[in-house]
C-alpha cells in the first residue's frame, strides 16, 4: 500500500504560479513513477505530468512549457511548478504513484482568474 497526500494549490491570477507537492509514503520502493493529473467537475481526469524513476518527466502538450515536473526520490516527493497559468487549468488536481498500482491523493483545488 502506497500513501499519496498533495500539498498547495489554491487561488491564481492569469498568469500567475503555483507550486504543488506531493509526498508518497508506505511501499514506496514499489513506486515506478509518479505524476499529477486534472479533473473538472463532470469530466475525465486527464493526465498533466510524470516522471519515472529514471528522472525523465513527460507532459501533457497543453502544459509544455508553462509546467515543469520534478522528483527527489530520497524524500519520496514530487513537485508540480506551474507557471504562465490560464483560466483553463483550473481544477482539481491529483497525485498519483504508480506502481503495478495506481495510488491517488485526495486532490488540490487550483483556481485560476482571469
Amino acid at each position: 500500500q502506497v500513501h499519496v497526500v498533495e500539498s498547495g494549490g489554491g487561488l491564481v491570477q492569469a498568469g500567475g504560479s503555483l507550486r504543488l507537492s506531493c509526498a508518497a509514503s508506505g511501499m514506496i520502493f514499489s513506486i515506478n513513477a509518479m505524476g499529477w493529473y486534472r479533473q473538472a467537475p463532470g469530466k475525465q481526469r486527464e493526465f498533466v505530468a510524470v516522471i519515472g524513476n529514471g528522472g525523465i518527466p513527460n507532459y501533457a502538450d497543453s502544459v509544455k512549457g508553462r509546467f515543469t515536473i520534478s522528483r527527489d526520490n530520497a524524500k519520496n516527493t514530487v513537485n508540480l511548478q506551474m507557471n504562465s497559468l490560464k483560466p483553463e487549468d483550473t481544477d482539481v488536481y491529483y497525485c498519483v504513484a504508480e506502481s503495478s498500482l495506481r495510488y491517488w491523493g485526495q486532490g488540490t483545488q487550483v483556481t485560476v482568474s482571469s
